[in-house]
């Protein structure tokens, strides 16, 4: 018995991604007909499945609100503090906008991004790159603590973190004053008590206590480059 063949115009729209219901509607047929000649004509070319799947279009990428949402909240956080959210930041939210963005940076480099976070965010310049920020404290905190032991190296008195006109003073004081809320809260990092104790003894005291006096003779602040 003779096999039947395909209706070659089904087999065609199929390899071009149309869906059976699409092909059965354009030629005014049965659905399970398209399917019946499809069948016969898997048998003779089995790889005609793998050609309407390469041929179907792309799914569209849906952007939930959630998404939107913390977009506009990144656009709008780096428009008002001249940076973009980290994940160790001050706040609950900031911390989740910079876990956000360290996905979308993922997905930049792996080139899932969504076209709608791409485009948006091509207007705040570096957002893919990985923040610096938490290096760049590090170093900002090393380098204030090498700024105090040599100004008490020096014999300097402790600086002041208000009621002085020397802003080289007050950046030193600010920055100490910092340090001993942290202490006295239980926020300071272990590694840094340690660091400070060994750099500057008596930095928990400061002025008028234990270690904080000026001593006779002693010299004036010097200037905090």
């Amino acid at each position: 018995m003779k096999r039947a063949a395909p209706d070659p115009e089904f087999v065609l729209m199929y390899r071009k991604g149309i869906p059976t219901s699409k092909i059965a509607a354009l030629e005014n047929v049965a659905e399970t007909t398209v399917r019946y000649h499809l069948q016969i004509a898997a048998r003779a070319e089995p790889g005609i499945r793998d050609e309407h799947k390469a041929a179907l279009p792309p799914k569209a990428q849906r952007t939930p609100e959630a998404g939107l949402r913390n977009l506009a909240d990144v656009i709008a956080f780096h428009e008002s503090e001249g940076r973009l959210p980290v994940t160790h930041g001050k706040s609950a939210r900031e911390r989740a906008l910079g876990a956000w963005l360290v996905h979308r940076r993922r997905e930049a480099a792996q080139g899932t991004l969504s076209p709608i976070y791409r485009e948006a965010l091509t207007a705040v310049p570096g957002w893919d790159q990985p923040s610096t920020r938490k290096a760049d404290d590090e170093a900002r905190w090393q380098q204030r603590l090498e700024q105090l032991q040599n100004l008490r190296a020096a014999g300097g008195d402790w600086p002041r973190h208000q009621k002085t006109d020397d802003t080289h003073e007050r950046t030193l004081g600010v920055w100490l004053h910092g340090q001993r809320i942290d202490y006295r809260a239980g926020r300071l990092d272990p590694a840094k008590e340690k660091k400070l104790n060994e750099a500057i003894p008596g930095w928990r005291e400061g002025r008028g206590h234990r270690g904080g006096r000026r001593q006779p003779g002693s010299q004036t602040l010097c200037p905090v480059f």
